[in-house]
């Protein structure tokens, strides 16, 4: 039997999306995975399409998005809907994003905005639900200094 996919939630309060979600991704990358991320935000998609290629002087996030040819030749690929043509080990859900099933995922990784008391009170709700469907969960938050720290 496969090993049930570890939830990770990242609590956003010193680094916004913009900054964090690059960080992780690359670090996904590093593992030799691929990843999935997935927003009901087209606008949300949009800016990521456009900011992965540009969020370093000296680094860019090659990526693919919904719509575009080669999806499932894509490291990363973005989305608003529930497919996983690259077949990604790492899936990220923003803006409340819905996760479906999770079996197909090594991971899958929560950003919330910890400013954000509904986003919160979400990511609370979220955590509950996978916990009690057998996922082994674990909650980050940054240090003063900006690295993150497993907290539980």
């Amino acid at each position: 039997m496969a090993e049930p996919c570890e939830v990770w939630f990242y609590h956003l309060e010193r680094t916004g999306l913009d900054q964090a979600l690059p960080e992780l991704l690359e670090k996904t990358l590093a593992k030799g995975w691929r990843a999935l991320v997935r927003s009901p935000d087209r606008n949300r998609i949009e800016h990521l399409d456009g900011w992965l290629w540009s969020w370093r002087d000296d680094s860019f996030l090659a990526h693919g998005v919904e719509g575009e040819p080669h999806a499932e030749l894509q490291p990363i690929f973005l989305t608003t809907g529930a497919n996983t043509p690259n077949g990604a080990q790492a899936l990220f859900l923003l803006d409340g994003a819905e996760p479906g099933p999770l079996e197909a995922f090594a991971r899958c990784i929560f950003l919330f905005d910890g400013r954000d008391e509904s986003a919160t009170a979400e990511a609370r709700a979220r955590w509950k639900a996978v916990k009690a469907g057998g996922h082994p969960v674990s909650y980050w938050r940054q240090t003063e200094r900006g690295a993150w720290e497993r907290q539980a």
